[in-house]
């Protein structure tokens, strides 16, 4: 199995990145989200996750561990190939994509590309379990604009409430409605501090 590999970077593409290590080039396919987090150095590591079928060995490259996770927990899913699962890391976070299921918020990981009502709800019967054992949620919120979250919590913070306390209701509030702008949000807080 290999893990990891370190190099020179000798080619990077939005999909794909060729890396050379002692005079072999591998080619590990990567999701937008590696891309955007690989720099310009010249010596990159990337951890690794190599699945081998009949007719092919293909390596899969990530900047995080904690993304590989995702995706090798995403390809245990039933109709849920790597190719998919590099989909699915391309346009959300492994962060983002944690909270959706954990959440289960079914049109969030519905708005990937590929993925219907079906895919997205075996989704998250199927990983919600191993998601909230493997990161300990404490509690499950769904992911939310983060802006708006710190500006509602800034502001209460100056007008007197301690933080912690006004997390709690801030994430009840937009757990219940997620499209509430910054000052609907302070407003139902402050009814209910």
């Amino acid at each position: 199995m290999i893990t990891h590999i370190r190099g020179r970077l000798v080619e990077k593409n939005p999909t794909s990145v060729i890396i050379d290590c002692s005079g072999v080039g591998y080619e590990l396919h990567i999701s937008l989200n590696t891309y955007s987090l690989i720099g310009s150095e010249e010596t990159i590591e990337l951890y690794t996750h190599l699945q081998v079928k009949e007719d092919s060995h293909t390596l899969y490259g990530f900047v995080q561990k904690i993304e590989r996770e995702v995706f090798r927990l995403l390809i245990t899913v039933s109709g849920i190939g790597a190719n998919t699962a590099r989909t699915i890391l391309s346009s959300l976070t492994s962060e983002e994509l944690r909270g959706a299921i954990a959440a289960e918020n079914v049109s969030k990981i519905q708005s990937v590309k590929g993925i219907g009502a079906k895919t997205a709800q075996r989704l998250i019967i199927e990983l919600k379990d191993k998601i909230l054992k493997i990161y300990e949620f404490d509690e499950v919120f769904p992911q939310q604009d983060n802006t708006v979250k710190e500006e509602a919590l800034s502001a209460l913070e100056v007008l007197g409430f301690s933080r912690k306390q006004a997390e709690k209701v801030v994430d009840a509030i937009l757990s219940e409605e997620r499209e509430l702008g910054v000052e609907s949000v302070i407003k139902i807080a402050l009814k209910k501090l």
